[in-house]
């Protein structure tokens, strides 16, 4: 009986073991059996995954095939369009990431070598804020809405140029982050008009709503602010900051009907926002709309009186020899002060020759401090430039012994022939050439005097914009290709004309191309003697 129990409880105790382990096991299997079967789903998703990264890098080459075909086709005409280049700024600034991005996934060591190489020459997010800023420096000064650059509506354009919800987005947020919420509300609201005709976007009409109701009410518009967060909440009831919002506007609109004892106004949504909706914040520049309106071919005041006194001739640099039997063609551009442009001033093959050696000198153009003298980047000058040496190329030699010919003054102590590339938006804000008297030491350091003379050179045809404007006298001056212009900076007491105060539009279509020689005081003793008062 011993025997039997024990083994009774032998053969118990290794049946509860033995079960213990198949149920431990099967438990497991099960497991591993749903675990295999979430593999396969996994792979398969894994397999779509890389199926839709491939037919999204698929789609993004045909788009950019297509974009490239057309930009190579014609680059100058291509880019002549403002937004065309700050589409071509913004693709490679944040496309060519996303798309970098996406192969990294993959690995793909000939893209990704590529790419890399090429990373060094490819805008940054500081250059395409800056070509955000120059759509909408040339949105200001044309007067033109934020749907005629979403829809390509430029004048002198060639090619089709169309912005899309996020490129609106886009914009509105780069002025957004500069606390710029005037050109802020004119964005955002062209991205929710597009976005609420049906067009596709990545971005929210939440998130548009955010950004543009915030806007509104930094612009002083509480009840436009109130009815879009309305229009936030109707969308998503749970989002942080726009219940928020709406009981702050509301508390403050309530409290300024109350101090005013005004009825509750009419919501203002039914009116469309557009460029007189808020009026724009002033600025540093004190004849800002005086110049943007000469940009704009508006208030140039030559009366029929004043062109009866503008005369064309021929120029012979006072009998030059070089110029007896080839005089130069001069027309009078503005009586006083006198200001003329030189007919044929330079020839194609003479233009593509500085070009060609500009180009590879090109640099951000600098201004020269008024207090220390240094050369320093300015907001207020947006433009690449390069200084041409006498003796690098046969060329300049001949241009400035051309100048000296046609204006009678030695360009011996003259500085260095620049030549500027203005792009989009591209553009120099009112200055003066010659140095005032609250900056004594600007040209110091060149030990020639102050700049008497502005000889400038026109490079280029531009299709629209452009204009080299007076805002004092009221003149606007057109580039045309192969001439040029010139005036004087002082009078001939070596006081400075302030009337010569001047401005370079930004280019709203094209590409504008000149080549300044400022002329300086030394040297000019016998050729441009002294007056007897302060403005002979």
């Amino acid at each position: 009986i011993k025997d039997g129990k024990y083994f009774v409880f032998h053969l118990a105790w290794h049946c509860i073991v033995v079960n213990s382990v198949i149920s431990f096991i099967s438990g497991q299997m099960t497991d591993l059996i749903y675990t295999e079967k979430e593999l396969v789903q996994s792979l398969k998703e894994y397999i779509q995954a890389e199926e839709a990264k491939i037919a999204a890098v698929k789609s993004w080459a045909d788009k950019l095939d297509m974009l490239t075909q057309a930009s190579t086709a014609d680059p100058e005409g291509y880019l002549a369009h403002p937004v065309n280049a700050y589409k071509l700024v913004k693709r490679l600034n944040t496309v060519w990431s996303e798309l970098e991005s996406l192969v990294l996934q993959d690995p793909s060591d000939g893209f990704i070598s590529n790419i890399s190489v090429h990373r060094q020459h490819f805008p940054d997010e500081e250059d395409e804020k800056g070509a955000a800023k120059a759509l909408m420096r040339l949105q200001d000064t044309y007067r033109l809405d934020s749907e005629s650059f979403s829809k390509g509506k430029l004048p002198g354009v060639r090619y089709s140029a169309l912005l899309t919800v996020d490129d609106c987005f886009d914009m509105g947020k780069t002025a957004y982050n500069d606390a710029d919420y005037y050109h802020a509300v004119l964005w955002m609201q062209q991205a929710l008009r597009q976005l609420d005709a049906g067009e596709e976007a990545i971005v929210s009409k939440v998130d548009l709503l955010d950004y543009l109701s915030y806007s509104v009410y930094q612009m002083g518009d509480l009840p436009r602010a109130i009815e879009l967060t309305r229009r936030m909440v109707a969308l998503d009831p749970t989002h942080e900051r726009a219940g928020g919002n709406l009981r702050y506007f509301e508390r403050l609109l309530s409290k300024e009907l109350r101090e005013s004892e005004k009825s509750k106004p009419e919501p203002s949504m039914e009116k469309p926002i557009d460029l007189s909706t808020y009026e724009r914040p002033r600025d540093y520049l004190p004849e800002r709309e005086t110049y943007e309106a000469l940009c704009r071919g508006e208030g140039v005041n030559l009366t029929p009186k004043r062109r009866s006194r503008l005369f064309c001739r021929y120029q012979n640099g006072n009998r030059n020899p070089r110029l007896l039997l080839a005089p130069m063609m001069e027309e009078d551009e503005w009586d006083s002060p006198h200001i003329v442009r030189f007919l044929d001033a330079l020839s194609d093959a003479e233009m593509e020759k500085i070009k060609e050696l500009a180009k590879p000198r090109l640099a951000r153009a600098t201004v020269r401090d008024p207090k220390s003298g240094v050369l320093t980047t300015a907001n207020y000058r947006v433009s690449k430039s390069a200084w041409l040496e006498e003796d690098i190329d046969p060329v300049i030699t001949r241009v400035s012994q051309r100048i000296e010919d046609l204006t009678g003054l030695t360009v011996d102590t003259a500085e260095l022939l620049q030549v500027a590339n203005y792009g989009v938006g591209g553009q120099y804000e009112p200055h003066y050439d010659f140095s005032r008297k609250d900056e004594p030491d600007a040209f110091k350091s060149l030990g020639t005097g102050n700049r008497v003379a502005t000889y400038l050179n026109y490079m280029s045809d531009v299709e629209a914009g452009g204009a080299t404007v007076f805002p004092d006298f009221g003149a606007a001056i057109w580039p045309r290709k192969g001439t040029a212009v010139f005036w004087y900076n002082l009078f001939r007491s070596g006081e400075g004309d302030y009337r010569t105060r001047h401005a370079a539009c930004p280019v709203l279509v094209g590409s504008k191309w000149v080549a300044n020689k400022w002329i300086h005081e030394r040297g000019q003793e016998f050729r441009r003697p002294c007056g007897l008062t302060e403005v002979d």
